[in-house]
Order: structure tokens, then sequence, then C-alpha cells
């Protein structure tokens, strides 16, 4: 079926909507700007081209089979949504603290144990997904109150040099 007019794809996401170019733009020479990329199915490998896409304001690799995040995408300075929910990740490169710009990091169903300090730099960050992963109860009580987000955060980025370990996050955590 040939697509000879823009039609509007409807994903299930409602912040999300995408055009399609027509044929008669593209061979008009047209050119097309995607702050967005959306990569789902069964991947399990990424190519390293994909951090070179240096533009990206919105990385969504969510439900695939993904096992690792390369320290790589630190690359991507500009972008400010990363979902990376229903996963098979185990861990998360210590360079997500890089991405200074980020509001919204979607981290749910995965098998993270642990979270690197470093997610502590993200200061922008306004939405922070992490159900579905067996974090330990401490973090996930921090993570539950009221501003969870803000305190778990808050706690990283102040054992980020301090080398505490997460179960000493109980003791830290009662003085907020």
């Amino acid at each position: 079926m040939s697509r000879n007019h823009k039609d509007k794809y409807e994903n299930s996401n409602p912040h999300r909507t995408h055009t399609i170019m027509s044929t008669e733009d593209a061979n008009s020479g047209k050119k097309s700007y995607w702050p967005e990329l959306e990569i789902t199915g069964s991947i399990r490998n990424l190519s390293p081209n994909l951090w070179q896409l240096t533009h990206l304001t919105a990385l969504y690799l969510n439900g695939n089979s993904l096992q690792r995040i390369p320290s790589e995408i630190c690359r991507l300075t500009n972008l400010r949504a990363l979902d990376l929910s229903s996963n098979k990740l185990r861990s998360l490169p210590a360079e997500l603290g890089d991405l200074i710009y980020l509001r919204e990091l979607l981290l749910n169903q995965n098998y993270l144990r642990v979270l690197p300090y470093e997610l502590g730099k993200l200061f922008q960050l306004q939405v922070l997904g992490l159900q579905g992963n067996p974090l330990s109860k401490e973090v996930m009580a921090l993570y539950g109150e009221p501003s969870g987000t803000h305190k778990l955060l808050s706690y990283m980025l102040d054992n980020l040099q301090g080398g505490l370990r997460i179960p000493d996050l109980l003791e830290a955590h009662r003085t907020y």
C-alpha cells in the first residue's frame, strides 16, 4: 500500500504522534526532522551508529530484549526522555548521569538490583520509573515516599563520592 498523503501513526502513548512524510514531499527534496526515535521489538543489540544521533531529544527503547546499555549513550546529550522499560537490563552505565537534561527516565520492568550513584546528577529529572525491578526494599521505600524521586536522587548524589553501599540507605534515609 503506497502512502501518497500524510498519515498520522497512532501510538499507544498519547505523548507521541508521528507524521509520515508523503512520497511527493520526499521526491521534492523536503527534509525531515525527527527529534524522537522509537526502536521496539525483540532487539538485543543496538548499532553503534545510534550514539551519533546527538540531535535526539527522546529515545524509546522499551519492549525489547536489551541486556545492557553501552556507556556511549552519554553522547546523546540533548535527551530529555529515555524509556528503557520492559527490557532485560541488569545494570546501567554510570554515564547515564551525564545526560543532565533528562526529565524522564523510565526503567520499569527490568532486572535492576542497583542503580549507579551517578543518577544523582540528573537535576532536571521529574519522572523516574523503577517499578518491576528487584531493587532493595530500602531504595523502593525511599522512592515510594512523597517526593521520592527527588529524595532518591539526592541520596545518590550525596553518596556519589562517599562510597556508601545500598544497605546504608536505611540509615541515610533517617536523616531526611
